[in-house]
């Protein structure tokens, strides 16, 4: 049952974002105070609650004992101190004797404080603008799906983007490209998509080629795109200040950028230099924005990746001093960048109101994504990728999300894992970290584990920093173990792709804790394994050096390891296991009464027969969807029964 409340007046309608619920007089979980123009919200917990929700934030998936600041920021440092990454996502979920679901909507900063420094309280720190809905269900996944039903269908992108993605900041020329497709079809490894990061533009100027780098973008495209590879160009949030740039020229003229103090409009530095923000609030503007991307689907682009859209800003008019892109802030990061000042110095207009943009901040970059969803949708005639950094929560209906500049390092791995869960409870069902890590040098056994785990993640992508080590798969040794481990990938696609979106059209979520179906002790407290889709569970290999894992399984299951050669297959009885996982192996669970299909594998999704399948586990059917990979209209009536 949902019940909403709302505070003050809101600043914006948000019906768009999150649908409207049942009205009701008052909330039946929380207390309210108010303190300095700020309203407080207190919820008692019990020793046994479990606090579960907050979609990108970091930490586990129990989220007690920390503290969270949903204010999007452009934050590399992904610790368990850090209060705020790209997204903004205020549902959270109580577990315990009662069962409850809150989402704090309000476009403005939240803080929540969960049994923070052992208050045995939750506490939310809201503007006094703010809706309320409560869910009770009787139990955590009941009230996860109940949200995702009353938020909306979730973005589904074409098969090929549920193919394996090559990136990286750093891929200047079409040559270099040509290197990347040349590597992975000599190494015999699987490849679908190549990211252009900011070098393709000129002089990284939003909808611009690199006419010397990229002399032919649309028959470049049109080439790679006959070989089963597609182009997926980046676009920045912000307009490069520079008159004759037709983007720049026509937003100019209209009237369509954010504004300052004084009313002109508002500068700051990114990429480009000095640039304006698109005033996304309006309908207006998100239409012409988002029919810009058709400079670039003009020349057969079908997926693209919206970046810096917090948005990041380095400096401006003023604050003229840079961010610093090395230190480490602290845990009052939100306070201390320059960026953050600069949200205080210019505004939208929303429903001929002018909005300073502080008070609206964590919409952005969800309406830069349905500026370019909605336009897209009438550009093309199937299905695209889009996927963002900044999000809130109802940008899952626009597009998917990438979980930000991460890191090569172990800890980054493990904060991959537990994230997933916690955003598919918020809606973002095609979402996915940097595989092997945006920042930093990543050893051949961490990529190898983490493109273990990826490869059950909707979306599956490597990407790293320019200056950092080249990692791309074929550039390590034993090629062989990377073949073995993305192959996996494309065997599994009838089963990722068919759950998926029988997902989306269900309101469910795609991957699940272990304990939104199983209530035992262990089952509770289990964190490193995951549940996917209606049929699986994983246990990635997450710790250096480890040649295995120990394995809790709450019910008999059938192992499945997979080494590049076939699927072997064990019956392993319900209990604690300790499980050999080489590096070139991945190993994962199949529930007790359960099949899934398997196909042939591809050297990409173009290749790929969905209906070819064999089915493996204990059960004797499963009910598999199936349509072409592109069409728009998705129904449950492509959905076959496949009997053994």
């Amino acid at each position: 049952m949902a019940q909403q409340v709302t505070f003050g007046t809101p600043i914006l309608d948000t019906e768009a974002i999150v649908k409207q619920v049942q009205q009701a007089d008052e909330l039946q979980h929380w207390q309210v105070e108010e303190s300095e123009n700020r309203l407080i919200f207190s919820c008692t917990l019990s020793p046994e609650d479990i606090v579960y929700g907050l979609g990108e934030q970091v930490r586990g998936i129990n989220k007690r004992g920390g503290r969270y600041v949903s204010f999007n920021t452009d934050n590399p440092h992904h610790t368990d101190d850090m209060p705020s990454l790209y997204g903004s996502h205020n549902f959270v979920i109580v577990a315990g004797k009662r069962c409850f679901g809150t989402f704090f909507d309000t476009p403005s900063k939240v803080i929540f404080e969960i049994d923070w420094q052992n208050s045995g309280k939750i506490l939310v720190t809201c503007p006094r603008d703010v809706t309320v809905t409560e869910l009770e269900q009787s139990t955590p996944y009941a009230v996860a799906k109940e949200f995702l039903s009353l938020i909306g269908q979730n973005f589904v992108p074409p098969l090929w983007a549920f193919g394996f993605g090559q990136s990286r900041w750093g891929y200047k020329t079409q040559r270099d490209i040509d290197k990347v497709v040349e590597g992975y079809a000599n190494a015999d490894i699987p490849l679908d998509w190549i990211c252009m990061d900011i070098d393709y533009m000129d002089r990284y100027i939003d909808f611009t080629v690199n006419k010397r780098r990229f002399p032919h973008l649309g028959t470049y495209a049109e080439k790679l795109k006959k070989q089963g590879i597609r182009l997926v160009p980046i676009i920045d949030a912000g307009v490069k200040v520079e008159a004759g740039d037709p983007t720049y020229d026509e937003g100019v003229q209209k009237g369509y950028f954010c504004t300052n103090h004084e009313g002109g409009f508002f500068k700051a530095a990114v990429w480009p230099g000095m640039t304006h923000f698109p005033d996304f609030f309006r309908p207006e503007v998100r239409e012409w924005f988002g029919n810009c991307y058709k400079k670039l689907t003009d020349l057969g682009i079908e997926g693209f990746w919206n970046d810096m859209n917090e948005p990041a800003i380095f400096y401006s008019e003023y604050t003229s001093m840079l961010n610093s892109l090395t230190s480490a802030p602290s845990a009052e990061c939100e306070k201390e960048t320059n960026a953050y000042k600069d949200y205080r110095n210019f505004y939208h207009l929303v429903n001929g109101k002018r909005v300073l943009h502080e008070d609206v901040h964590n919409l952005f970059g969800a309406l830069m994504t349905r500026s370019a969803s909605e336009q897209l949708n009438k550009i093309l005639p199937t299905r695209f990728l889009l996927f963002s950094r900044a999000s809130y929560i109802g940008a899952h209906r626009y597009g998917g999300i990438w979980t930000g500049d991460n890191g090569s390092a172990w800890d980054h791995l493990r904060r991959n894992v537990v994230q997933m869960p916690s955003l598919n409870m918020c809606g973002f069902l095609y979402s996915g970290a940097d595989t092997g890590g945006f920042g930093g040098n990543c050893s051949r056994e961490l990529l190898l584990r983490w493109l273990a785990f990826s490869a059950f993640t909707p979306l599956m992508r490597n990407h790293t920093a320019i200056l950092t080590r080249r990692q791309e798969c074929y550039r390590y040794s034993g090629k062989e173990d990377f073949q073995s481990i993305v192959s996996l990938r494309y065997k599994l696609l009838p089963y990722i792709y068919s759950e998926f979106i029988t997902a989306s059209l269900n309101g469910d979520m795609y991957i699940k804790p272990l304990s939104f179906e199983f209530t035992d002790e262990r089952s509770l407290r289990t964190e490193d394994q995951l549940l996917v889709g209606r049929c699986v569970m994983i246990a990635p290999v997450i710790e250096k050096g480890a040649k295995g894992r120990t394995v809790w399984l709450p019910e008999d299951m059938t192992e499945v390891r997979y080494d590049g050669q076939g699927f072997f297959c064990r019956q392993v009885p319900a209990g604690e296991h300790y499980v050999d996982v080489k590096l070139n192996e991945a190993v994962f669970y199949i529930r007790k009464g359960k099949c899934i299909p398997v196909g042939k594998g591809a050297r990409n999704t173009s290749e790929l027969d969905l209906r070819d399948v064999q089915l493996i586990g204990e059960g004797n059917c499963y009910e598999q969807y199936v349509d072409d990979g592109f069409t728009k209209e998705l129904s449950l009536d492509n959905v076959v029964k496949l009997v053994k």
